[in-house]
């Protein structure tokens, strides 16, 4: 089942049970969605919610995340909660009532990282999928799980083909879909930016040396690539972060 475009914006097919055939082959078993930001940049448009809680034409912008990786053969979610994580479980536990979910609740905020490393704790599964509450990147997951075991990966990135940014940063890879290095955020004519969104070795990722307030992105990432599998695969599909107001009433327009 896949997201779908449309002359009036993006829309989802009606969540329907996932064939067992599909989970089993290669499928993602398990997601964390990161749901714990405070959203400040986005404080002069939703004052008073989580940022993934930003209704988009009436619907909390988590819930177009959670059903897309619903539609991708995702049969557990945990998600990584912090500021007013009262508002999201109350959320998720009507929206969802059948789902297999779990919570994930820092006391205080962690960075990027220890709330990852929070999470993973609670997984059950071997490799995990891990997205931002904040941000829809339509992958074909199936796919990038797929290619992350193929390499044997610790952590396995997907990247966004990308035109004439300033925005993000880019990565480089080798031939093999090794990383090769992380640049910094200037102008690109062209290039492969971070999504956000990872497959990740759990058992691994758990073993290593890391604070229990980290970023993911600087610490783990950027100064661990070169002594670890890290891979990142293409994925040219539709990518949307409500971080910023432009991009979140951007957002009003193209997912329906």
């Amino acid at each position: 089942m896949n997201l779908l475009e449309t002359q009036h914006g993006v829309q989802f097919p009606p969540s329907e049970p996932v064939p067992m055939s599909h989970r089993e082959d290669g499928g993602v078993a398990t997601a964390i969605i990161l749901a714990g930001g405070l959203g400040t940049r986005l404080r002069s448009a939703v004052p008073d919610l989580p940022k993934c809680m930003a209704p988009v034409n009436g619907k909390p912008f988590i819930g177009f995340v959670t059903d897309y990786f619903i539609s991708q053969g995702v049969k557990q979610f945990i998600f990584s909660l912090g500021y007013m994580h009262e508002v999201i479980i109350d959320y998720v536990s009507k929206a969802y009532p059948s789902l297999n979910v779990i919570y994930s609740i820092e006391e205080e905020p962690l960075g990027t990282g220890g709330a990852i490393k929070l999470a993973c704790a609670k997984a059950t599964d071997k490799n995990v999928l891990v997205t931002n509450g904040d941000t829809l990147f339509t992958v074909d997951a199936k796919a990038v799980i797929a290619s992350h075991k193929m390499h044997n990966a610790d952590c396995t990135l997907s990247l966004k083909p990308m035109k004439d940014f300033s925005r993000y940063g880019v990565v480089t890879l080798y031939d093999d879909g090794r990383v090769e290095s992380f640049k910094e955020k200037q102008f690109y004519a062209e290039g492969l930016m971070n999504g956000g969104l990872y497959v990740l070795n759990v058992p691994r990722f758990l073993n290593e040396d890391l604070p229990e307030k980290f970023s993911f992105e600087k610490d783990y990432l950027e100064k661990l690539y070169a002594q670890r599998n890290m891979f990142g695969i293409p994925q040219d599909a539709y990518f949307i972060d409500i971080g910023i107001p432009e991009d979140y009433q951007r957002a009003q327009v193209e997912l329906k």
